[in-house]
């Protein structure tokens, strides 16, 4: 049983990660949505570009951004957000 002390350390801990926001990158969650952007000639053109390939491997900022399911759901959908993805992709 974990004594109330130790509960109030856990809780706030838990609040502090809500605030802050998630640092955690899901690798398995970033590849099935890079996989899934794959099948759209737009995203395979700057994929397979080497200037910005590696981006979708090493760039933390890029890799947070792809690893949101509703993010990518609208890129998948809307114009706008496959350019807002290549600009943030091309300028990282």
């Amino acid at each position: 049983m974990i004594g109330c002390e130790s509960m109030l350390e856990f809780m706030l801990a838990i609040l502090a990660n809500a605030l802050n926001g998630s640092t955690t990158l899901h690798s398995t969650k970033i590849d099935r949505n890079t996989e899934r952007l794959r099948q759209y000639d737009w995203f395979e053109e700057i994929y397979q570009d080497d200037r910005y390939r590696r981006l979708f491997f090493a760039n933390r900022h890029v890799r947070k951004y792809l690893q949101h399911n509703r993010r990518v759901n609208q890129m998948m959908k809307k114009k706008r957000a496959q350019a807002k993805c290549i600009d943030f992709s091309t300028n990282n």
